[in-house]
């Protein structure tokens, strides 16, 4: 993995559930910013309004790193690699930078979607290739599976759920961790001690959150429409949390609140 690569994925400006002119104004903030990662997929179902944002900005193609994720309706042989072109017409680019697996397939057996994915890469369809919302036991069995190197799994992270599991997972099979819901759909905000924990580093709560996730080695999914949010989700790389903040930061873990389940998406696997 470049280094390029590596230090453009750490943030990335996540578009779900942005639409048209929204997209396109949060987007263009988001940049102006600095954010050069962008997170899409044909679930969210607005990648033909993430192409007309990214045409808009009018950047260099090198300098943006576009993710987009692939239906689990789509998994099939018929149906995989004529997906990931249509998403490419629809994000107007040649190539995605990263092409992710959304969620593991109903039947569990992933190795047919994996060699697929990494088809799409081998005709040029997509530079990087990753899964999201595997389990741990997946990771070892994609790690083993693929010949092509899995440049992420994007998972549900943030201080309410454990997910030392899978942060275990990462280390032995190499296949880093990214997170969606970093901020846990604002409940993290509930608890004081991110709040206390800031107010020392003269940072915002969200700030505290994020960073907490970034010195895990895990990269950063964030949305927002607002621009002084977009800043401070940014703006997360001139402090450090001390081991110990870190550990109180841990400790909410235990709360064990998981937003996307079974209950809201049919593909969600057993969780470790």
């Amino acid at each position: 993995m470049s280094i390029y690569f590596t230090k453009t994925f750490q943030r990335s400006f996540g578009t779900y559930p942005l639409r048209s002119d929204e997209l396109t104004a949060a987007l263009k903030t988001a940049v102006d910013i600095g954010y050069r990662s962008i997170d899409t997929a044909q679930m969210y179902q607005n990648e033909s309004d993430v192409g007309e944002a990214i045409a808009a900005l009018r950047m260099p193609r090198e300098e943006l790193l576009v993710t987009t994720k692939v239906h689990p309706d789509n998994f099939g042989e018929d149906k995989f690699l004529a997906s990931v072109e249509q998403s490419l017409r629809d994000l107007k680019l040649d190539y995605a930078d990263v092409l992710l697996v959304h969620w593991p397939p109903l039947d569990r057996d992933i190795r047919p979607s994996l060699k697929l994915l990494q088809k799409a890469k081998k005709d040029g369809l997509a530079r990087h290739i990753g899964v999201s919302n595997y389990t741990a036991r997946m990771m070892h069995d994609a790690a083993s599976i693929c010949d092509e190197p899995l440049v992420t799994n994007q998972v549900e992270f943030h201080p309410l759920l454990d997910q030392s599991i899978l942060l275990d997972a990462a280390a032995k099979t190499g296949i880093p961790l990214s997170s969606y819901c970093s901020v846990a759909r604002g409940e993290v905000f509930k608890h004081a001690i991110v709040g206390e924990i800031g107010a020392v580093y003269d940072k915002s709560p969200g700030q505290v959150v994020l960073r907490w996730i970034l010195q895990q080695g895990v990269a950063i999914n964030t949305m927002s429409t607002k621009s002084e949010n977009l800043k401070a989700n940014f703006d997360i790389m001139d402090f450090v949390l001390s081991s110990v903040d870190m550990a109180r930061i841990s400790k909410l873990c235990a709360t064990n609140f998981r937003i996307v389940g079974i209950d809201k998406v049919p593909w969600a696997p057993d969780w470790d």
